[in-house]
């Protein structure tokens, strides 16, 4: 025997029925604005229509012998309209469009285009670049849509997202295209940041060669980035030699990551240019050659040597340094001694810029200023998507770079390195 079972009626949940938590904020100044736009968009195309065919809706067309006035318009005439839809920042709204046939001089007629309204637009530009903007800001392209509900009552996908995206990608052609001439560039930064891509269905690191230019009144500047598939010296040449062909003149003053490739690739362009190794990157890397247990020491011996407070305690306190880790972990001071005189470049210097010239910082603050706005994509669905959101975020101004310590004393030239005294210990 069964057992008859009856189900109940699907009913929503009362919390669900009464909507979202924001569907019940009535602005009447919104409401009454969104009422009006369309009136005002329409009668702004209809002016432009009349304005071309010299003569108001039902008005007669002009005679030949009133063709000779220059205000006469071009000869034509209206055939009906027809519905279009259009988001703006006002919400979306439909709007009657008229449409007109023009006279051409060959004896035919073509279709009125309204300079306004572009064919096939569904959204204005300022749209656009709210859209953009929110996308910029940490967004994925799913949640655009929820965070910009109340404004576009919903009508924002995330096809629209990626739709307006693309759009970018004229801009960012053109950036990578503009002349260099003109740019007072006295000083480059030049670092690899690694970011995660999906290529391939796979999420993959690739490495973003990026080179920042300081002008002449010490503001930064992003002058490249681009996905060279690696690090090599042939990629950042061919970085280098992109930057020089379109007019970046002969800098004062290179602060590098250290990579043999890029080291190479500065060496062959730009030989006899002071270079400075970036402090921050030589400090992994001693601590990558000695175990856990001596990080603390190392660490607190390599902070006094570099941010001593002169040249000369600098140099003291380098020998110092040597002598006591080729005893402790000799690996350590080879290390060091691998780095030369350019770790110290900076010391050529007025003290006054120091902060700013020991490391490759302002390109490290831009990736984890990077990653950050990242977090929610957890990968970039193309290596051409990284490097274009990678300058987005600075061309829109969700990231700003302020000028260089020291900015004042730029046009200072650089003083003689303090030599360094052989160390009797070997």
């Amino acid at each position: 025997m069964t057992s008859p079972t009856t189900k109940p009626d699907a009913v929503q949940p009362e919390d669900a029925a009464a909507g979202h938590l924001f569907d019940t904020w009535f602005d009447p100044i919104e409401v009454g604005l969104r009422e009006r736009v369309r009136g005002f968009i329409e009668e702004m195309i209809r002016a432009e229509l009349d304005a071309a065919l010299a003569r108001p809706r039902y008005a007669r067309r002009p005679h030949a012998a009133e063709h000779s006035d220059a205000k006469s318009g071009v000869a034509g005439h209206r055939h009906g309209s027809r519905t279009r839809t259009l988001m703006g920042t006002f919400g979306p709204t439909e709007i009657t469009v008229p449409r007109a046939r023009l006279d051409t001089a060959e004896g035919r007629t073509t279709e009125w285009k309204s300079t306004a309204l572009r064919a096939y637009q569904r959204r204005t530009l300022a749209a656009d670049a709210l859209i953009a903007s929110t996308y910029l800001s940490g967004t994925n392209t799913r949640r655009v849509r929820r965070a910009l509900a109340a404004l576009f009552g919903g009508a924002v996908s995330k096809d629209t997202v990626s739709r307006v995206w693309r759009k970018v990608k004229s801009d960012w052609d053109t950036w990578n295209a503009r002349p260099l001439a003109n740019e007072p560039i006295v000083r480059l930064i030049l670092d690899g940041t690694v970011v995660r891509v999906r290529l391939d269905r796979r999420a993959t690191a690739i490495s973003l060669l990026v080179v920042i230019g300081v002008r002449e009144d010490g503001q930064k500047v992003l002058l490249s980035v681009k996905n060279m598939g690696g690090e090599t010296t042939e990629a950042w040449r061919a970085v280098l030699d992109d930057l020089v062909q379109r007019g970046l003149r002969r800098p004062e003053f290179l602060i590098i990551d250290g990579a043999a490739g890029l080291q190479k690739a500065v060496a062959a362009l730009w030989d006899g240019v002071p270079v400075q190794r970036c402090t921050v990157h030589k400090h992994r890397n001693l601590l990558a050659h000695a175990p856990e247990r001596l990080h603390d020491e190392i660490s607190a011996d390599y902070t006094d040597m570099i941010y001593a407070e002169t040249p000369d305690e600098i140099a003291e306190r380098r020998r110092a340094f040597i002598r006591k880790w080729r005893l402790r972990h000799r690996a350590v001071a080879d290390s060091l001694e691998e780095a030369g005189e350019a770790l110290f470049t900076f010391t050529r210097l007025p003290p006054s810029q120091w902060k700013s010239a020991r490391t490759t910082n302002a390109i490290e603050r831009l990736h984890e200023e990077f990653k950050r706005r990242i977090k929610t994509q957890t990968v970039l669905p193309s290596a051409d998507t990284a490097a274009m959101l990678f300058w987005a975020l600075l061309a829109s101004g969700q990231i700003t770079m302020r000028k260089v310590d020291g900015w004042h004393s730029l046009a200072k030239p650089l003083t003689q390195p303090v030599a360094l005294a052989p160390d009797p210990i070997t």
